[in-house]
């Protein structure tokens, strides 16, 4: 009878493990590349809005009441991008308007996530600064608290530091900023993704709480549920967190914001 070899088992060839290393790099540059160009597709997207937007609040004065109308017709027909809400189309035009100057796919902000731009739209009134603080962030890789840090330090400003061509320093793998970028929300919703990739981020987040939660009450134990109603001589008592034990066969729970290990017993 032949023997069956185990892919692992099979003898390499000279040369296959560094053209694996190097498949590796194509494949984490190819994804970042893929990154990089989807959210400069979203932020010339909320340039453009933002541009038209301000183009009639200009001319015909739009006020606060028809950009709420504007939001709700755009999200009735893009329901899954809540980056349509009035408050953040009033953030494309003062967007639009701090860089008026097109196009905007070729200004270092068109590589920051949007959480990025509101907060450099928020912090910074001066347009120099803003600019100065994007190509930056591009350059480092800083990510949104890095960036609202660097800001509030002034730190540009203290050390004088003038930041290189973002488009010499474009973002690369393993920085903070390409890892942001590649969990925006605001991605996935123009992508129309985010409702899968919503749900099952919640559901591993979920998973890995309740695991986390029953090894620290230790074996046996199930969950129930949180907030659970009880009727004790016809006063209302809620628990935070109810769980089962199942070898004792009763219930556990927690008691109002206190510490997992405060807990009292019910009988079952």
């Amino acid at each position: 009878m032949k023997t069956m070899t185990s892919p692992r088992q099979l003898d390499l060839p000279t040369g296959y493990t560094d053209l694996l290393e190097g498949l590796k790099q194509d494949v984490r540059a190819a994804r970042t590349t893929a990154l990089r160009i989807i959210n400069t597709q979203l932020i010339e997207l909320y340039w453009s809005i933002g541009a038209a937007v301000r183009a009639q609040q200009q001319a015909q004065g739009w006020g606060s009441r028809v950009i709420k109308r504007l939001s709700e017709d755009l999200r009735a027909e893009f329901p899954d991008m809540t980056g349509l809400s009035p408050r953040n189309i009033q953030y494309m035009t003062t967007f639009a308007g701090a860089w008026a100057e097109g196009p905007i796919a070729q200004q270092g902000v068109a590589q920051l996530p949007w959480g990025h731009v509101t907060i450099l739209l928020d912090k910074l009134k001066d347009q120099t600064s803003r600019a100065r603080y994007a190509a930056a962030a591009v350059e480092h890789g800083w990510s949104r608290n890095v960036l609202l840090n660097m800001i509030m330090n002034r730190t540009l400003e203290r050390t004088g530091a003038a930041p290189s061509n973002f488009v010499q320093r474009l973002v690369g793998p393993g920085t903070e900023l390409t890892q942001q970028i590649a969990k925006d929300p605001y991605s996935f919703e123009f992508l129309g993704l985010s409702g899968e990739v919503a749900e099952r981020d919640l559901e591993n987040a979920l998973t890995t709480r309740i695991t986390e939660t029953l090894r620290e009450l230790g074996p046996g134990f199930s969950f129930v549920g949180r907030q659970v109603h009880f009727d004790v001589d016809g006063d209302d008592f809620y628990v935070d967190l109810l769980f089962f034990h199942i070898e004792q066969s009763r219930f556990n729970c927690t008691k109002g914001l206190r510490r997992l290990g405060e807990q009292f017993a019910l009988a079952a």
